[in-house]
Order: structure tokens, then C-alpha cells, then sequence
């Protein structure tokens, strides 16, 4: 099994807190940023976001001249009256992420579903950019013309 580990995690937190406020939270001048798998599967490439606890109205997605913008915002909880906030560690606010997309994909057909607190994006690769076999075919006189 793979672990991943980050010892500065906490100390980052510790840092936001003392110079601004509540545990990470971002704001839309200086949004956090969410994390991400992408892999390709078959002929599309696959982004899955983390965003658990973020409702699906909150999340938008744009695509301007190959760039993919990912925003979402995680407001915060409320509390019924009486009840006081002990431990507050869940990063808050605006939540942001782009991708450029390379010519190779095709940025009309993005597919994107949000289950579970993923949002997963399929984004097929363009016709063109496909693998394709080219025929060779022989003419009368023995020299080869090419085809597609």
C-alpha cells in the first residue's frame, strides 16, 4: 500500500489560523486549492475532485479557449442554537482549480457527475488526435500510393 504523507499539513493549518482567522479558509481573490486524480481510461481522460461537503448548486464549471476552471464553495455549517463549535479543522470557503486542456481533447463532450462529495470529469479525446491505421495500396505499375 501507498502512503502519501505531509508533515508541514498541520503546521500550514496552525499558520492560517494565527495570521488569518478561521482553518484555511479561501475566499474567491485567493481561493484553496482541491485535490485531484486524473488518469485516461480507454479514449478519455478521467479528473476526479475532492469536494466532500460541498452541495452540487455551489460547484461551478467553465471552459474558456482550453482552460477548464473548477470553482466551488463550502459554506459553513449551521449550528442549531446552544450548541458551541469545539474543533473547526474542515478548510471552509472558496475552492478553485484549473487545467488546460491540450488540442488533443475534446472540449465540447466533458462529461461531469457528482457523487458522493466527487466531482468526476470525462473528457474524450478528439477524433483527430486518435491512433489510426493508414492503408497502403499498390498501383499497376508496382509503385505504392498512400491512402487513408
Amino acid at each position: 500500500m501507498l502512503m502519501r504523507t505531509d508533515p508541514f499539513r498541520e503546521l500550514d493549518r496552525w499558520t492560517q489560523q494565527l495570521l488569518g482567522g478561521s482553518a484555511a479558509a479561501g475566499t474567491w481573490s485567493r481561493p484553496n486549492p482541491m485535490p485531484m486524480d486524473a488518469y485516461r481510461a480507454g479514449d478519455d481522460y478521467v479528473v476526479a475532485f475532492d469536494l466532500p461537503g460541498v452541495p452540487q448548486d455551489a460547484i461551478e464549471l467553465d471552459v474558456e479557449r482550453n482552460v477548464l476552471t473548477v470553482k466551488a464553495e463550502r459554506r459553513p455549517a449551521e449550528l442549531p442554537e446552544g450548541v458551541e463549535m469545539q474543533v473547526a479543522e474542515r478548510p471552509l470557503g472558496a475552492f478553485s482549480r484549473q487545467l488546460f486542456l491540450g488540442d488533443s481533447l475534446d472540449a465540447e463532450r466533458i462529461e461531469a457527475v457528482y457523487d458522493a462529495g466527487v466531482l468526476t470529469l470525462r473528457i474524450p479525446i478528439a477524433e483527430q488526435a486518435k491512433p489510426r491505421k493508414i492503408a497502403i495500396t499498390t498501383t499497376d505499375n508496382g509503385q505504392k500510393q498512400l491512402s487513408t
